[in-house]
């Protein structure tokens, strides 16, 4: 069965420009070079980032920095953590979004270049995202942030490490985030594998499939076991308490794999108390917002957007 028929017309043209490839450790670099040269056809983004260098957990980590009014006080904040399923993709790459962000809201978005697994596994990538917000709220005075209003925000991989980073603040005790935003999020690991609690025969035949999901998982888990008190900030989903997170924004497609383990996410926060917003968007398939002139990537343009102005006060 193919669930082809149910994806919104304006965003088909993204399955034939991504089509799908399986992941194995030794086509990964060349994986990797061919993602970030399709990124390369988007040309300047709208704010050229200052590349700032901060200290990782495990030496010198970039930061791009996209700031459309320097010297300015007070503003609220992002930090964006970019996609690629927790093992392709850049800061560097994938300009466009934080960019845009900033130009459109008028405020400073700092965009992380967190490393990669399988390289890298668990924890690498989280404590470098982490590290970028503690570095965002300690300098918060002098890159014109009120730290009182700094928000975290990613896609796909970059949702759930946004999630485990929300997390991570509480957990540890700060920074504290105003809000989190999270699109289309990668939260559960089970999604696409044996243990997966979800059987939605409609989901994840496009962009970013059950195999590909599988890989990534494993790629990141390494050898940890999933079974210590840091459990949910691998895999967010796993978390048994989801309380005292920040007032939450969710947007995801109808079709896309992540569609049953975000909305879950979305129920279990509203549950524990957490104020939550959330979009899901008919015929839309992992990445839709990439056909930025569709219908419905407008409507998610413009739903993220005020919610990011609403929630932060910009």
């Amino acid at each position: 069965m193919t669930t082809r028929h149910l994806v919104d017309p304006e965003v088909l043209p993204l399955i034939d420009m991504m089509p799908f490839r399986p992941f194995t450790r030794e086509d990964l670099p060349q994986i990797r070079k061919d993602s970030e040269a399709r990124f390369a056809f988007l040309g300047t983004p709208p704010l050229a980032p200052e590349i700032k260098v901060i200290d990782g957990p495990d030496g010198p980590l970039e930061v791009y920095w996209y700031d459309p009014a320097p010297g300015a006080s007070g503003r609220a904040a992002l930090l964006h953590i970019h996609g690629g399923g927790m093992i392709i993709g850049s800061a560097r790459s994938m300009q466009h979004g934080p960019s845009g962000m900033a130009a459109a809201l008028g405020i400073p978005v700092a965009s992380v270049e967190y490393r990669l697994a399988p390289e890298h596994p668990f924890p690498a990538p989280q404590e470098d995202c982490f590290a970028a917000l503690e570095w965002l709220a300690i300098s918060a005075g002098a890159l014109g942030v009120d730290p009182a209003r700094i928000g975290v925000i990613g896609e796909s991989a970059g949702g759930g490490l946004a999630a485990a980073v929300a997390q991570m603040a509480r957990d540890k005790g700060g920074p504290a985030l105003a809000a989190q935003f999270l699109t289309y999020p990668m939260l559960d690991h089970r999604t696409g594998g044996d243990a997966c609690p979800h059987g939605n025969p409609t989901t994840g035949e496009f962009i970013w499939t059950r195999e590909s999901n599988v890989f990534g998982w494993e790629a990141l888990r390494g050898d940890y076991g999933a079974d210590d008190v840091r459990k949910g900030w691998f895999s967010p989903a796993l978390a048994d308490d989801l309380t005292d997170l920040p007032p939450t924004w969710i947007g995801t497609g109808s079709l896309d794999l992540f569609f049953d383990e975000d909305l879950d996410y979305a129920r279990r926060l509203v549950m524990a108390g957490v104020p939550v917003e959330l979009h899901s968007y008919p015929g839309a398939i992992h990445a839709f917002n990439a056909v930025a002139d569709a219908a419905i990537a407008k409507a998610f343009s413009r739903d993220l957007l005020g919610a990011i102005a609403r929630m932060l006060g910009c």
